[in-house]
């Protein structure tokens, strides 16, 4: 780094400090194979290019909160055949973002939804867009806490920032009254700008018992449902496989199968 050191400062007041990274390999390399000026500089400004990408999208999943990085390569298709890949990997082409489309993804306990949401999620930090990962429980328990301190529409705002927002776990139990409203005003402000993944072990026809108001019910699910793409996850449970004695819990559950 010595033959460069009086550049240091001068990348750095240019906000291209990062340079500094490759620029010795890429001095050997631009003496090794004799590249032109225009060349050398390509080779810098594809590498801070580069370097400004990742650097955006750590930051980008970093501010989704998702629980772990999931990703669609590392979704294990062959274990559940019944799993619906090519949908999955359709709705990973972020198209459905750009037409402010939702995914609804149901199914029982263990079968993968949760990673299916954080891996179109973590698909859609890739492409440059916003998303927030959240389970439904927390979030209502926030808009709650803005009832109480009078924060309401500041904390309810917040959600409506990110290109796709994750509800993780929806409707697993009846909703209070001021859930639902919140809810409703939450999906209602959605439904227009934005896109949202939901997880949930029930079925959207199993989910307006759950809703104090019927016509409140009603309301929220035409908005949520009717511009969603479905996304059923069936077959066995993951959960086995990530328990330490994995190979005797995979082996009862196939006995019992």
């Amino acid at each position: 780094m010595a033959k460069v050191h009086h550049l240091q400062s001068k990348l750095r007041a240019l906000k291209l400090g990062g340079m500094l990274d490759t620029l010795e390999v890429r001095l050997d390399q631009g003496n090794k194979d004799h590249l032109g000026y225009v060349e050398f500089l390509e080779l810098l400004l594809e590498d801070e290019i580069q370097r400004r990408a990742n650097k955006s999208l750590a930051a980008r999943i970093s501010k989704a909160h998702f629980e772990e990085v999931k990703t669609i390569e590392d979704f294990n298709f062959s274990f559940n055949p019944k799993i619906p890949a090519q949908q999955i990997r359709d709705l990973a082409t972020g198209q459905f973002i750009e037409r402010k489309e939702s995914v609804l993804i149901c199914g029982p306990v263990g079968v993968g939804k949760t990673h299916v949401a954080q891996a179109l999620g973590h698909q859609v930090c890739r492409l440059g867009y916003k998303v927030l990962f959240t389970k439904t429980s927390r979030l209502l328990s926030d808009l709650g806490g803005g009832r109480a301190d009078g924060s309401w529409e500041v904390r309810l705002r917040r959600y409506l920032l990110f290109d796709l927002l994750i509800m993780d776990d929806f409707c697993l139990a009846p909703l209070n009254p001021q859930q639902a409203e919140d809810l409703y005003q939450l999906i209602e402000e959605r439904h227009r700008r934005g896109s949202m993944v939901v997880t949930s072990n029930r079925a959207p026809q199993d989910w307006y018992p759950l809703f104090p108001n019927p016509v409140l019910a009603e309301g929220i699910l035409d908005r949520l449902i009717n511009c969603a793409h479905q996304v059923v996850l069936t077959g066995r449970s993951y959960r086995p496989m990530l328990r330490p004695d994995r190979k005797n819990a995979i082996a009862e559950e196939e006995g019992a199968v």
